[in-house]
């Protein structure tokens, strides 16, 4: 990926998705947006997706921040937090392998 986006600079990027289709199409049954793919049509799918690693505790992405994409957990999992009235951070989901974030910036 030759123009990395602003909003991933603080995450390591391992490239794109090809080398991972095996381990993507492992997590189909967790994840209902690809439970209709086979093997080779996540490997195509792959072509257009980039992988990054995100160290424990570092934001990936904030509420309200724009964007035109959407998270797959491959590996590890990832805590929703919301800040209440006072700015204390409050945790709503934590997010596991196969499953997804941010697909509505998607569709807005």
């Amino acid at each position: 990926m030759a123009d990395r986006p602003q909003h991933l600079e603080h995450l390591e990027h391992l490239g794109d998705a090809t080398k991972f289709s095996q381990q993507i199409h492992a997590l189909i049954p967790k994840c209902s947006l690809l439970e209709n793919f086979s093997p080779a049509e996540v490997r195509l799918l792959a072509h257009f997706m980039d992988v990054y690693r995100a160290q424990p505790g570092i934001e990936v992405i904030r509420e309200g921040d724009g964007g035109d994409f959407m998270l797959m957990i491959i590996e590890g999992k990832v805590d929703v937090l919301k800040r209440d009235r006072w700015n204390t951070p409050q945790l709503l989901a934590t997010v596991e392998a196969g499953r997804t974030l941010g697909e509505m910036s998607m569709i807005d």
